[in-house]
């Protein structure tokens, strides 16, 4: 089974061995303020309905570490310091082997070719990141939190809040130069446009820029117990 935490939305699936959905996702609110207690609460309601699965993948948007949380910038960052989110869902599992990842980096996993230098954008609550060269994946790079336009980080910068206030022409217009920032900083092979406003994309994409499917952040998931790394 895997889990997508978002800032607005948890959602949950079932994957075969290869990856593939089975059958629909399902879908909760994530917790207003969600505390790491409040948010275990939530993701055992979410995955209620859900039954056949030996193991669980969860993407999570913030720094992720062996299993637990060091930062989580939507959620507050303080009562999540060190709260080990793997473990803590697993025993409410009955004790099923959880694996956590940065979210980006999940859905990196479910769309790279595994070819030169690949960079994920998530486009949602935030901005999400993921960077992987030849399909290794290179954690903790949280691009998001960097100031970028007047002091502005690439959250504040393309984040939902801020489609809201200037539309989404203007929006797009971001996204663009987002883009090329990103062009010249990394000088990647291809970019992934991923994320639930990916869809808000009407810019004219470059042949290296393309978008990708949402459920991405799900399918991903079967990949994390293919990396002994992980």
């Amino acid at each position: 089974m895997a889990i997508d935490v978002g800032g607005s939305g948890l959602k949950a699936a079932l994957l075969d061995e290869d990856g593939a959905m089975l059958g629909d996702r399902v879908r909760v609110p994530t917790p207003e303020g969600a505390s790491p207690e409040g948010m275990v609460d939530a993701l055992e309601t979410l995955v209620a309905p859900l039954s056949g699965f030996d193991r669980v993948s969860i993407g999570f948007p913030g720094v992720v570490r062996r299993g637990r949380v060091l930062t989580a910038p939507h959620f507050g960052n303080e009562p999540w310091r060190d709260f080990p989110l793997a473990e803590a869902l697993g025993q409410r599992l009955g004790g099923k082997p959880v694996r956590l990842l940065n979210d980006a980096d999940v859905q990196g996993y479910g769309v790279i070719r595994g070819e030169g230098l690949e960079l994920v954008l998530t486009l949602g609550t935030g901005m999400g990141s993921s960077l992987f060269r030849d399909g290794v994946c290179m954690p903790h790079m949280e691009f998001a939190q960097f100031p970028f336009r007047k002091k502005k980080t690439f959250n504040h910068y393309v984040g939902n809040a801020a489609r809201h206030k200037v539309g989404d022409k203007k929006w797009n217009r971001r996204v663009e130069k987002t883009i090329e920032a990103f062009r010249t900083l990394l000088h990647f092979d291809r970019l992934y446009l991923g994320g639930g406003n990916a869809t808000k994309v009407t810019l004219e994409l470059p042949p290296d820029v393309s978008i990708v499917d949402n459920a991405a952040g799900l399918t991903g998931g079967i990949k994390l117990w293919r990396d002994a790394a992980l």
